[in-house]
């Protein structure tokens, strides 16, 4: 079908032609020098191809009617984009523009450009082709619908700047309002925290060690006390020669080479590291120290340390204990009273730099928590008086070849122990050589059976409960049957009447067992317990035995007998020492102890708890206990005659007994001796022990006690007793 008359026709390159603005610039005429229809021949156009075509008079003829002409004026709009619009889009005006008609001419001053095919072969641009004519064949109908005018779409609506502004806005003031919290919380709330962190990685802290308290005697003489030393050791991993390393450091520690190489040896943790710590020598002498350091040996370094010295040596060993290279009591009063001695390790704590300049900065964070030396012990041992009863036991039980012997000097008045001596002993001051039973305390762990010196019990219990008096005497057959076991006498009394003196004396048992029927079990069971037996002392040596009594309920028949003899009894010679000195303090028992006072770092002495006391006999009933008591070391052919001191009267009790190991009596014999001096004024107790395998044990105890207490009586100058002994008769008419 035809075109409408109002639509603009297409060009043969497909743009539409029509002028924008023809009915604006209609009535206009055309200025001098302004292009137009059929004005300035040369004027040219613009065309997308990047030609140029002459217009109006350029040519014979007048333009076509379907050329396009547009001037510069028809393509202004509202759109002050349309401009460029028109040129991309290949000159094309649009729809909107095309308002005017097609034959009427270009308006004045206006710049018609038309699109010309060129002619293959021609300079000349060919005329443009006309619209080909419509199809025969129609399409099928469509729903007509009226076509107004078109309108020029609409142009991209560009953003508002306004709310990109209120946006960027938002955005920057939450950013900021985010990085300003931030900042608070870091500077007021975690603050500490980043601080602590951050010095933390700067800081370092050395243990500055407590030294350990110190162990006196009573005089404040030092049985084990601390010094400064060093430590040496070697970091594997910067050893360059392990042999000559180890042969340089040989003679300076006193280790074979061949140990030192073995420690220096490069090893693995149990975490799979490489140990770059091992210990070479501890407590070494300083001027040692500066020795190995001035070799200058690579890996090879020292560090402060302590050693503890024993003075002594073996001087109170037994008792005193030792200690670990680490300074931990390992046994005696090292280890009983270890957290008294070690006290508390303070450190410093200090700002450093890195690497190379890993030293102390000057001003930087530094923090000091002083150590807190450990408290020292005063004890109630006699230095002069240890060294004599060690040296005289020693001497004694080598004569026989005994194994184990213990001897204990006690002071009656206040219950303190100046002197407890072992045999065999060892050397404190460098302990792991010897075996552990040499290290042992067999004043305390040595249980025995007592034998004889447990009739003093059985007398004391007697005279106290009134059964007996000090003028009874009793007939004595020669033996007598408890339980189908036979009891008889060292000296046969053939029946007759002997004194109470008398039968201490020659130890009777028979006599002994008479006195402890008129008892009774259970009284003498009770005082056997007021007399300490049964309980460990409490001295304060660690693994104390206690002991044991037999339940009157256990009690067999023979029992009967052998109870008040001092067999089935086990006891420590530290029980029966402190039995007697009830005895010699006029009946009172005072428990025994090894402390004195503790010292405090600042030098505050402080007393320990009292010790225990109790009533066991009346002072009268002690009193003739003890005379009873001195019959032994004065009747002719007693058993303690080689007990007896001159110019003192001595009280006391021989005895024969059995060594039980875990409950098991041991071979052989334990003689021993119990007595006390002056008898008219007791000052002092002593008591020997012996273990003799092959017997002979009598030959220690008594001579051994008499050598002790000599000494203990001019070492305290104690006078002569004033009187001699009473007359004792045996067998009274």
């Amino acid at each position: 079908m035809p075109p409408r008359s109002d639509e603009p026709r297409r060009d043969p390159t497909g743009s539409r032609r029509g002028s924008s603005r023809a009915g604006s610039d209609r009535g206009r005429e055309p200025r001098s020098g302004e292009p137009g229809v059929g004005g300035i021949s040369d004027a040219r156009a613009y065309t997308p191809r990047g030609r140029t075509i002459r217009e109006g008079g350029g040519r014979d003829e007048p333009p076509a009617r379907n050329e396009q002409r547009r001037t510069p004026r028809s393509t202004r709009s509202g759109d002050p984009f349309r401009p460029a619009l028109q040129v991309l889009d290949g000159g094309r005006a649009a729809a909107g523009t095309r308002t005017g008609r097609r034959d009427q001419a270009p308006a004045r001053g206006g710049v018609v450009r038309t699109v010309q095919a060129r002619t293959p072969g021609t300079d000349e641009l060919s005329p443009p082709r006309r619209r080909p004519a419509p199809r025969t064949t129609r399409r099928p109908e469509r729903p007509t619908a009226r076509r107004g005018s078109r309108k020029p779409p609409k142009p991209p609506r560009l953003a508002d700047p306004r709310r990109r502004m209120r946006l960027g806005t938002v955005l920057t003031l939450a950013l900021f309002a985010v990085i300003g919290i931030r900042l608070v919380a870091l500077q007021a709330v975690e603050t500490p925290a980043y601080a602590d962190a951050g010095l933390s990685d700067r800081l370092r802290t050395v243990t500055l060690p407590a030294p350990r308290g110190a162990i006196y005697d009573q005089s404040g003489a030092a049985l084990a006390h601390s010094v400064e030393a060093r430590y040496v050791y070697a970091d594997p991993t910067q050893v360059t020669d392990v042999s000559s390393t180890a042969r340089a450091l040989s003679p300076l520690l006193g280790i074979p080479a061949s140990e030192l190489a073995e420690r220096m040896k490069p090893r693995k943790r149990p975490d799979g590291k490489a140990s770059q710590f091992e210990y070479l020598a501890r407590g070494v002498d300083v001027a040692q120290a500066r020795k190995v350091m001035a070799l200058e040996l690579p890996g090879i370094n020292t560090h402060r340390d302590e050693r503890r010295e024993v003075p002594g040596g073996d001087l109170a060993a037994n008792l005193i204990g030792f200690t670990s290279p680490d300074m931990v009591g390992l046994e005696g009063l090292e280890a009983r009273y270890d957290e008294l001695l070690a006290g508390v390790d303070g450190e410093r704590t200090y700002e450093v730099g890195l690497g190379d300049l890993a030293a102390p900065i000057p001003g930087g964070y530094s923090v000091t928590t002083k150590a807190k030396p450990g408290s020292s012990l005063r004890l109630t041992i006699d230095r002069d008086l240890q060294y004599m009863v060690q040296v005289i036991l020693g001497r004694r039980m080598a004569q026989v070849q005994g194994s184990t012997g213990t001897a204990i000097a006690i002071d009656v008045a206040t219950g303190e122990v100046l002197a407890q001596a072992s045999h065999p002993t060892y050397n404190a001051a460098k302990p792991f050589p010897s075996e552990p039973t040499d290290r042992e305390d067999a004043a305390t762990s040595f249980v025995v059976d007592p034998g004889s010196v447990h009739k003093a019990i059985t007398f004391g219990a007697a005279l106290q409960e009134g059964v007996i008096t000090k003028d009874t005497t009793l007939p004595v057959p020669n033996s007598v049957v408890r339980g189908g076991y036979p009891f008889s006498d060292s000296h046969p009394a053939d029946g007759r009447r002997m004194s109470l003196p008398g039968m201490m004396a020659y130890s009777s048992n028979v006599g002994t067992i008479a006195i402890a029927d008129r008892l009774g079990p259970d009284r003498l069971i009770d005082y056997q317990k007021r007399f300490g037996l049964g309980e460990p002392t409490g001295v304060g040596i660690p693994g104390e035995a206690s002991g044991r009594l037999l339940p009157a309920e256990e009690w067999s028949d023979s029992a009967y007998g052998s109870v008040p003899i001092g067999h089935s009894v086990d006891a420590t010679p530290l029980q029966m020492a402190a039995a007697y000195a009830t005895i010699a303090n006029d009946g009172r028992y005072i428990q025994p102890h090894l402390v004195k006072e503790v010292i405090g770092p600042d030098g505050k002495r402080t007393k320990p708890e009292p010790p225990k006391t109790r009533s066991v006999l009346s002072p009268d009933t002690a009193a003739e206990l003890r005379t009873i008591l001195e019959a032994v070391t004065t009747v002719d052919d007693a058993t303690g005659l080689a007990a007896a001191i001159p110019g003192y009267r001595v009280a006391g009790k021989t005895g024969t007994g059995w060594r039980l190991v875990d409950g098991q009596k041991q071979p052989g014999e334990v003689a021993s001796f119990i007595g006390m001096a002056p008898a008219e004024k007791p000052r002092y107790v002593i008591a020997v022990f012996a273990h003799t395998p092959g017997g002979g044990g009598g030959d220690i105890a008594a001579p051994a006690f008499r050598e002790m207490m000599q000494f203990t009586l001019r070492h305290y100058r104690v006078p002569p007793s004033s009187a001699a002994p009473p007359k004792f008769e045996v067998f009274p008419r």
